[in-house]
């Protein structure tokens, strides 16, 4: 990185007048991902966050980049304007690109780049509607000054150690699920549709049972 350049005051913009994504699917896709990571590290001391501009040499306002996903252990989740990088001590953990053919050059070549100089350890594509990557899903892992592929699975999915998940490109969605117990991350929607299918299911099979109860009785009192 940079040597830190020690100034008295600088003006580092919000935005940088760019869409958020590319396509509504792109869009709705980092919104999702941003979503079930918030929900998954709910009262820990992690910032999730995303489409935010990172600064990451002070004194320097045009030295920044906005990942679209990115994570931060240890750090206060509190909401922030921007992102600066000598304010916060520490460069994100994790970052996920959804990419598209537009952004190929860029997050193919300097982001990752810049990413490593930052020492991001861990560095995740996904191309959900497959524009150019094959596969659709690819995650590098630091080494030392440089990124090397993270293997896949016979499934394709990529194990994030520092995540501790395990994520999958599944129909234009990036799936996660997690290490210790393999349950899949949900949107808030998601997890109320899931108990609400639960409550029926058990309302089910508590008629069932009351009318097999009621069937046994009027089979016995025929048989007095």
């Amino acid at each position: 990185m940079a040597p830190i350049i020690q100034v008295t005051s600088a003006n580092y913009p919000e935005s940088d007048g760019r869409p958020m994504g590319e396509t509504d699917q792109h869009r709705k896709e980092m919104i999702r991902q941003l979503e079930i990571l918030t929900r998954f590290f709910a009262g820990q001391r992690v910032y999730v966050s995303g489409n935010l501009l990172v600064y990451y040499e002070q004194g320097s306002p045009k030295k920044f980049v906005v990942p679209d996903v990115f994570v931060v252990k240890g750090l206060e989740p509190k909401d922030r304007r921007v992102y600066r990088l000598w304010v916060e001590g520490q460069a994100p953990d994790v970052i996920i690109e959804t990419t598209s053919r537009k952004k190929r050059k860029q997050d193919t070549v300097t982001k990752p780049a810049l990413y490593a100089l930052l020492r991001v350890k861990e560095y995740f594509l996904f191309d959900p509607t497959q524009d150019y990557l094959d596969p659709p899903l690819q995650g590098y892992r630091l080494q030392g000054e440089r990124y090397v592929p993270i293997d896949a699975d016979s499934q394709g999915s990529l194990v994030s150690a520092e995540l501790g998940l395990r994520l999958q490109a599944e129909h234009g969605t990036l799936m996660a699920c997690r290490l210790d117990t393999g349950e899949p991350l949900l949107t808030a929607e998601q997890a109320r549709q899931v108990e609400a299918d639960g409550r029926r299911a058990e309302a089910a099979a508590r008629q069932a049972a009351e009318a097999e109860v009621a069937r046994l009785r009027e089979d016995l009192r025929r048989r007095l």
